[in-house]
């Protein structure tokens, strides 16, 4: 099979590698499209400690599967499926569903280093991290399910609300927490982006959006909404955009941090404690999200057409990672077609 290796940091190569054969308990996957996420690109910079080289990254992803194990139900074979790459010990499943993603002895396929992940032709997972793609969700579309539940998870985590919610952040995390607020039943939408195209692309999915380098953001979602919002996700993860929501939301408002932009933040104390807001964080996702992420996404396939930028082949990957990293001003997300 061939696959998508980080020969060095900055540099991606196309190789062939052996067919996997899965196990027991396992299955063996045909991939269809892998999504490109900004971690894969801070893996391949090398910005993010978190991938090395030589290895195979991915795990946004979707295709179909070809092979079980002993122990798999064999009416699996041939099914589209995506992946739930949040992998915890088989032993403590049932034990740790709703908050896998807390176990400390997790891993997460397409970031251990040691296993061949979804920028493959072929893959092996565990059969109990796969979930059956619903009729209207295509393999396309199935490669949104997992940036699509790290938002159903963030959402979660500010709880149910009632009014205007601000996101830090209109990149491909920030688009997809605008559909999952608007899957949630939630109206209106603000996002405050820097770049014209992704302010654009956020319209697309429903929201309004801010331009923070015209005006502070308080002023601009007072001028929406005639108040400030009632609770803010970050994904950019700044001292400048965790400040913005801060103050762009009323008293008492739960604001989550997603984005992981700067590993250590400067505060402004006191609009948390005088104002009593909460800020709380949000890491990937447990199964019981992941799974809700799939219906959702099944029963509103538009926001995932409108995330998706451009599809590139497995041989163009390479450039499209290299661009990516340089920054080329694409809005969305990319996906890889590994099916050849």
């Amino acid at each position: 099979m061939l696959a998508l290796v980080l020969t060095e940091f900055g540099r991606m190569t196309v190789q062939e590698l052996p067919d996997p054969e899965p196990g027991p308990g396992e299955v063996l996957i045909e991939v269809a499209f892998t999504g490109i996420c900004g971690s894969d690109i801070h893996g391949f910079t090398g910005a993010n400690g978190r991938r090395v080289p030589g290895q195979v990254m991915g795990h946004e992803t979707s295709g179909h599967v070809a092979a079980v194990g002993t122990g798999v139900d064999p009416d699996l074979v041939g099914a589209s499926v995506t992946v739930n790459p949040v992998v915890v010990p088989a032993s403590d499943a049932l034990a740790w569903r709703g908050r896998e993603q807390q176990h400390p002895g997790k891993y997460v396929i397409g970031v251990a280093a040691d296993v061949v992940a979804a920028f493959a032709q072929r893959m092996v997972v565990p059969a109990r991290n796969v979930a059956r793609l619903p009729a209207g969700l295509t393999l396309a579309g199935g490669a949104l399910v997992e940036p699509l539940a790290v938002a159903t998870h963030a959402v979660g985590r500010v709880g149910p609300v009632t009014g205007p919610v601000l996101v830090a952040g209109g990149g491909p995390i920030g688009q997809s927490v605008v559909a999952a607020l608007k899957q949630a039943g939630v109206v209106d939408v603000l996002v405050s982006e820097p770049s014209a195209v992704r302010r654009i692309l956020v319209e697309r999915l429903g929201a309004v959006a801010l331009d923070p380098s015209v005006g502070p953001v308080l002023e601009q979602v007072r001028a929406q909404v005639g108040g400030r919002a009632v609770a803010a996700l970050d994904a950019v993860g700044t001292s400048a955009s965790v400040a913005a929501c801060l103050t762009a939301t009323e008293p008492g408002a739960t604001i989550c941090l997603i984005g992981m932009g700067a590993p250590t933040l400067e505060l402004p104390a006191f609009e948390v404690s005088t104002q009593e807001r909460v800020l709380t964080g949000s890491f990937a996702y447990s199964s019981v999200d992941f799974d809700l992420a799939v219906a959702r996404l099944a029963a509103t396939p538009q926001f995932a057409e409108a995330m998706v930028s451009r599809t590139v082949a497995l041989d163009a990957a390479p450039e499209a990672f290299a661009a990516l990293a340089a920054g080329d001003g694409t809005p969305g997300k990319v996906l890889v077609e590994l099916a050849g």
